[in-house]
């Protein structure tokens, strides 16, 4: 199966009179009725969901197997050795919160790899969002709602397509966690989900909401700046919470509350269950795929961990002044991306939604040589720039349906370090493909094959 003719056959069936009409109405209602918004954005702006094949599928499953084993034996080994945990650049009050006692075995029992899918040999990992993974939720309304566009109905007459859910994967690592830390039969947990009132993924907070409501769990969203700490419990009013859903930054609360947040003198006495805990700050920083990377780390990895490194892990270093192997060559680090602008990606160490990232090839020398001077003095990495796959996608606008192409990524759902659990694709015209960073749309992920 061809699935660029997929996609024709689907983009095909929008020139019918009033399909395309028809199906644009369906997702605006939608959208409206369960406030699918990014602050005040809609969070999918066309009318075709991703499609991938099983065997597509199948492929991003096993590479993204292959590489977790080595993400695991570098966050066991920094756990256990502070001088290899220096390469990781934990600030000072992030290695304070490593002290306090672990609630369960997996620091990231929820995560997501921020990937491109080339080709269906070339797979690579650019980012791993081991903190706060989000999109789950949004991901499976959307998925519903594209089940029953009037142009997925016709679209269905001849293919089967099948959602890939990843809401179920979120609350077995959430009940899974909680039970490690209380016990195999302790009574159903009060949910806090954790974050500031005011951010735009709010309206992906009250998804959850309903569906853990749904599962017959106590749930409330909690901003941080609500909850108490007395007695032994953390609260929020006459609300107890037994297992935090958190969403909220492991930074921004330290910013906002210092170690002494009611949140942290809880974990602190063992009080309450979070799922990430603050182990996953380790893997969460841009500078684990420089670890790996590295060729200075290369002994501990098996044969086959080094190969699924070098096939999907791009060539990544933290920004300073060294010596290091580049494609079979040594070379100064910094002079030599200094030079080649065009080639490389600068992230800072610790950030989220594309904030601080310079993409070498759209900037002036000037601007590039400013910005690897500021990634000296704040902790950066520097990557490999990798070509971005793109796909037509379909929109309505003023009455008329345009198609065009637009880069994607590939976002697979861990769970317990395992497993993948659903993708998130994200599409956009720019090569910043971040919602928040205002790059784009969100659409879900099908797998599909003829009748």
């Amino acid at each position: 199966m061809c699935l660029a003719d997929v996609v024709h056959r689907y983009h095909d069936l929008l020139t019918r009179e009033s399909l395309a009409a028809d199906s644009q109405q369906w997702l605006d209602r939608w959208t409206q009725q369960r406030g699918l918004y990014f602050g005040d954005r809609p969070v999918c702006t066309v009318l075709r969901p991703r499609f991938l094949t099983p065997a597509q599928y199948r492929l991003i499953a096993q590479r993204t197997a292959l590489l977790l084993p080595a993400f695991t034996k570098v966050l066991r080994r920094a756990l256990g050795d502070p001088v290899f945990r220096r390469q990781f650049r934990l600030l000072d009050w992030e290695e304070e919160l490593l002290t306090l006692p672990p609630l369960f075995d997996d620091p990231s029992p929820t995560a997501r790899f921020d990937s491109f899918f080339v080709s269906d040999s070339q797979l690579h990992f650019t980012e791993f969002n081991a903190e706060t993974p989000a999109g789950t939720a949004y991901h499976d309304i959307l998925s519903d709602l594209f089940l029953v566009l009037p142009v997925m109905r016709e679209f269905r007459r001849n293919y089967e397509v099948r959602p890939l859910p990843a809401r179920p994967g979120v609350w077995h690592a959430l009940m899974g966690s909680y039970r490690q830390w209380r016990g195999a039969s302790a009574p159903p947990p009060h949910i806090a989900i954790l974050d500031w009132r005011e951010v735009p993924t709010f309206s992906e907070f009250r998804l959850y909401e309903d569906y853990f409501r749904s599962l017959g769990l106590p749930c409330r969203i909690i901003d941080p700046r609500d909850v108490e700490y007395s007695g032994g419990r953390l609260r929020q009013g006459d609300f107890e919470i037994d297992l935090i859903y958190k969403r909220v930054l492991i930074s921004e609360l330290y910013d906002r509350g210092g170690l002494t947040h009611p949140v942290f003198q809880a974990l602190r006495d063992r009080a309450v269950c979070m799922v990430n805990d603050p182990r996953c700050k380790i893997l969460y920083k841009k500078a684990s795929f420089a670890v790996l990377s590295d060729e200075a780390n290369d002994s501990l990895f098996e044969s086959a961990e080094l190969q699924a490194i070098r096939d999907h892990i791009p060539w990544t270093r933290r920004v300073e002044e060294r010596r290091t192997e580049f494609e079979g060559q040594t070379v100064d680090l910094i002079p030599f991306i200094v030079a080649h602008r065009e080639q490389f990606v600068l992230k800072p160490n610790d950030d989220y939604g594309g904030k601080g990232i310079v993409l070498g090839w759209t900037v002036s020398e000037r601007e590039w040589s400013t910005a690897v001077e500021r990634a000296l003095i704040e902790p950066s990495i520097v990557q490999k720039r990798i070509d971005l796959p793109r796909e037509p996608f379909p929109s309505y606008v003023n009455g008329q349906l345009h198609v065009i192409e637009r880069m994607l990524d590939t976002n697979p759902f861990v769970m317990f370090s395992s497993a993948i659990q659903g993708i998130l694709t994200r599409i956009s015209t720019e090569a910043l493909l971040n919602v928040t960073a205002g790059g784009g749309s969100t659409v879900p992920t099908f797998l599909v094959e003829p009748q």
